[in-house]
């Protein structure tokens, strides 16, 4: 059962997250609730609602947030994402949670959320939190339990554990499915492959520099 501490910052967590609801990105809701349908052959932006009838109090509940996740990975980081492909309860309502924990020196690597902008909650430890504009010019901030900083949608951010323990934050978007981009990955492990050509000529590094790097993200 969790503790007390712990269910009070996750209490103030979602009045954080409620407190952003007013401030949708998304598209305004026509009805009072529209449960995405995952299972629907209909293709959308977005996804179809259920039948009313076949609407059930778990779609309105998720568990998905609650536990730590493993951060045996080389960037020591793990992200547990809330979102409407998780928890069909939050379709067409313009809001999602992501909570992401940090061992040690762990980085959540740069990357945007081409939907939204985010929200940073700290809940455990410390992190530097920090984006770029299409200025190149860097804000950044160490946050510590129970503060925020913003991240405006759309820009590179990032966010690194720079203390000496465990940390955890979560994040909160204005949309139902921000989406993530991270460049590394954009650029050095899509499927099909980026050209050579343009790999060299972006990094002003020569193939065989670009093959190792490419092997790095092969995880």
């Amino acid at each position: 059962m969790a503790s007390a501490a712990h269910r009070s910052l996750m209490l103030r967590a979602l009045l954080v997250a409620a407190a952003i609801a007013g401030a949708l990105s998304d598209p305004t809701p026509l009805q009072d609730i529209c449960v995405a349908d995952l299972q629907a052959t209909t293709l959308l932006d977005g996804f179809a609602c259920k039948p009313q009838t076949a609407v059930v109090d778990d779609d309105f509940f998720s568990r998905a947030i609650a536990s730590a996740a493993s951060t045996n990975n080389p960037f020591r980081v793990n992200s547990t994402r809330a979102t409407v492909a998780t928890f069909p309860g939050l379709n067409t309502l313009g809001v999602s949670i992501t909570r992401v924990d940090l061992a040690p020196g762990g980085l959540n690597p740069p990357h945007s959320h081409p939907r939204a902008s985010e929200l940073v909650m700290v809940l455990k430890g410390e992190v530097m939190v920090g984006f770029t504009t299409g200025a190149n010019r860097l804000f950044s901030k160490v946050v510590r339990e129970n503060e925020l900083f913003v991240v405006p949608r759309g820009l590179q951010h990032f966010q690194l554990n720079n203390g000496t323990g465990d940390a955890v934050f979560i994040a909160m978007f204005d949309a139902q499915s921000p989406g993530v981009v991270t460049p590394t990955f954009a650029m050095f492990s899509t499927k099909p492959a980026m050209p050579m050509e343009v790999l060299t000529k972006t990094f002003l590094m020569g193939e065989d520099e670009v093959t190792a790097m490419k092997s790095k993200f092969g995880f």
